[in-house]
């Protein structure tokens, strides 16, 4: 796979000496991975720092090519290993806050942008504007209207809206042709708070959801019915996530707090925890990309 020469090739330049947190795995487990959030950096997979942003951050990626497209709260920037940056987004006039990016397979970038005029975009290499779509958050509140959309195979946009607590599937007319509500009597209802934050369409066409404040990861029938839960004393505030190849899911712990608590873990179909990364003194993993797995280029969706 052209991923794996490149991860080969450029993943592990060390550019940071410096140690930060540690993995904890039963089965031997241990992940590279990007975070953002709090901290904005590569994590390798013996917790060295590989390449670090000194700012935070909402989403990102680390692209075939090895760069590193990173979303900011106004800004969204690509990155070269080198620090040099190829390709920059600013928020528009009139909107106050960027919640993702995303590349697409034809090079352009997938942004959502919360505010007056809540939509998700599509940016051309060169910073034009090719696809604008409105969408319904529900909300005035710039801050909970969007999370993390993602461009869908048969070109529609899944997108969290927090409290809306619904997961709406868009068309590129901004036309609400799913939603998947996570409001329901069966996940607690609405007193539960379970704010949709991720939201990531799986091969057989179940929608797996980190929900925030309800502080459980779910997985949706193709209907909206709840096929799968976790929750434990160990979610906190679970924002970004993975569902690796192998059907287990990385989910974020952006709330998580002391050093019992892991920032990070990967859970399988069994509910069983079998990765948790740490850091003491540390709260804030926003979003994450697994990179390797036991020096192997990792997979899956996101």
């Amino acid at each position: 796979m052209r991923i794996s020469s490149l991860l080969s090739a450029c993943l592990f330049k060390t550019v940071f000496a410096a140690s930060f947190g540690e993995q904890i795995s039963d089965s031997g487990i241990s992940h590279s991975f990007l975070i953002t959030g709090t901290k904005t950096a590569i994590i390798g997979e013996k917790c060295e720092i590989l390449w670090e942003v000194k700012a935070k951050s909402r989403d990102g990626e680390v692209l075939p090519n090895g760069n590193v497209l990173v979303t900011f709260a106004n800004e969204v920037k690509e990155f070269t290993r080198d620090y040099n940056v190829v390709f920059h987004y600013k928020l528009a006039e009139g909107n106050k806050e960027i919640s993702t990016a995303k590349r697409l397979e034809n090079g352009n970038t997938m942004i959502a942008e919360m505010g007056a005029k809540p939509r998700i975009l599509e940016i051309t290499p060169e910073g034009k504007m090719v696809i604008e779509v409105p969408v319904k958050p529900e909300t005035s509140n710039t801050h909970m209207q969007i999370r993390m959309a993602r461009k869908l195979a048969n070109g529609n946009y899944l997108v969290p809206h927090l409290l809306a607590f619904a997961i709406k599937e868009y068309s590129p007319k901004g036309e609400v042709v799913r939603t998947i509500k996570t409001d329901l009597p069966e996940l607690g209802g609405r007193l539960k708070k379970n704010w949709p934050f991720t939201a990531i369409l799986l091969e057989d066409g179940r929608i797996m959801a980190n929900l925030t404040n309800g502080n459980k990861t779910v997985i949706f029938d193709k209907e909206g019915g709840v096929d799968w839960v976790f929750t434990s004393p160990q979610c906190a505030d679970p924002c970004g996530g993975q569902f690796l190849e192998n059907g287990n899911i990385v989910a974020c712990q952006y709330g998580s707090r002391g050093d019992a608590m892991p920032d990070a873990m990967e859970i399988n179909s069994k509910k069983e925890v079998v990765w948790q990364f740490k850091a003491a003194n540390f709260r804030g993993v926003h979003e994450i990309h697994v990179l390797t797995t036991n020096g192997k280029a990792a997979g899956g969706l996101r």
